[in-house]
């Protein structure tokens, strides 16, 4: 099983979530968050001042998908969140040893 996690731009979040559900993903988890990449955040003005916005709004989005899905899963997130500007976001996957539905206590590839 693998955790894919994907920071993108909070207008995408709408076009992710209908690429995963078109995948048959059942569940994901949506946080807000910020940060910056290369772009370092931004300048805006505000009733005549200019001041910088180190820190831009994203969404995180995680989800658990077997071992075979997760490459799909992957390609599926970077179409949907991909506009070709600069902070488009990042997507990552990382090994999990264990899951296990709290409800049901079923554990494993079963939980998902």
């Amino acid at each position: 099983m693998k955790l894919i996690t994907a920071v993108v731009k909070p207008h995408k979040l709408d076009d992710v979530k209908t690429a995963l559900q078109e995948l048959g993903v059942n569940g994901l988890t949506v946080t807000e968050a910020s940060g910056y990449g290369r772009q370092r955040g931004h300048t805006e003005v505000y009733r005549g001042a200019e001041y910088r916005v180190d820190l831009v709004p994203k969404v995180r989005i995680e989800v658990v998908v077997g071992d075979e899905e997760s490459e799909a899963v992957i390609d599926a997130v970077v179409r949907a969140a991909h506009t070709g500007k600069i902070g488009d976001g990042k997507v990552w996957a990382v090994p999990v040893e264990t899951v296990v539905r709290v409800r049901t206590d079923e554990r494993g590839p079963d939980a998902l």
